[in-house]
């Protein structure tokens, strides 16, 4: 190749990745790296003054109780939507995938049907369902025992309500995953199943011995998803649901950032927390990557 040649091709390199460079600095690293720069301040948002205060909103945050219960409630559901969705999603799909009968085509449907629908509308199906006096789920259980299931308040009990918000959650993401793992088994070679039944193999054993292996690597790459879509959708669920209450017990991370930066006119607060949730959801997406790393299997 020559001079010219190479030159040319370069030239066209550089035009091709500007647009997509230009708007990840605009739309991306600009903004991000505001965040940072803010959060060193003390600003109201509106006002024209701001105060550089160095590191102190980080330690301000540290001994906030109330910023240490929303991390704890968004490590709760992290661990809880992540395990929860991980098990249905695989089990879901390996049985869409591997056993034929009637009518697959339509579960694969109503188990996607959730991840269609605005978290708005989700909110308010599991509202209505977790209604004290004429929801679905008391109503059902007071079936069973009348007296103990009367006029519970899933939403309104500060230890319940918790797992109340993980349970939509749940139910909003496993058919997106479960379509992603179908993806992945649909590519795995049928004779490995057939091999594998000859020699006395279990479904189940197929599953964890076949199955799961070649399925990893989407595994792996679902788990970073798995962080970064519950702190979002998290907050969204929380704000629509239950505002952060009953006394803060589903308050979490960006719903907090959000009331700091926004109603407490706290912005620069409110971006130290920002900055805290980036680093967080960076980091745990690094260690999952670390501790899921394996050989890659081939087939």
């Amino acid at each position: 190749m020559n001079g010219h040649a190479k030159r040319s091709r370069s030239f066209f390199i550089v035009l091709a990745l500007a647009p997509a460079v230009i708007l990840m600095t605009i739309f991306m690293l600009y903004p991000v790296l505001s965040v940072f720069q803010m959060s060193l301040y003390r600003w109201g948002g509106y006002s024209p003054d701001k105060e550089f205060i160095g590191f102190q909103n980080f330690i301000t945050l540290a001994k906030d109780m109330n910023f240490i219960r929303a991390m704890q409630n968004t490590i709760v559901l992290i661990v809880l939507v992540t395990v929860v969705t991980l098990a249905f999603a695989l089990v879901f799909a390996a049985i869409l995938t591997r056993v034929k009968f009637k009518g697959v085509g339509l579960f694969r449907v109503i188990f996607y049907i959730p991840n269609i629908l605005s978290i708005v509308v989700i909110s308010a199906i599991f509202s209505a369902i977790y209604d004290p006096s004429q929801g679905l789920l008391n109503s059902i259980l007071r079936l069973f025992h009348p007296a103990k299931w009367q006029g519970v308040q899933w939403l309104g009990n500060e230890q319940l309500v918790i797992f109340s918000v993980a349970i939509a959650l749940i139910w909003q993401a496993i058919g997106y995953y479960m379509v992603m793992y179908m993806s992945a088994m649909a590519s795995i070679p049928e004779d490995l199943y057939e091999s594998a039944s000859l020699d006395g193999a279990s479904a189940l054993r197929q599953f964890f011995t076949i199955t799961i292996p070649l399925t990893w690597n989407t595994i792996r790459t679902t788990l970073t998803f798995f962080v970064i879509s519950t702190i979002n959708l998290s907050f969204l669920l929380v704000t629509a649901m239950t505002g952060g209450g009953p006394n803060g017990s589903t308050e979490v991370f960006l719903s907090y950032m959000y009331k700091q930066a926004n109603t407490n006119s706290a912005y620069g607060y409110g971006m130290a927390i920002g900055v805290v949730v980036f680093l967080f959801s960076f980091a745990l997406s690094a260690v999952l990557q670390m501790i899921t790393k394996r050989d890659v299997y081939e087939f």
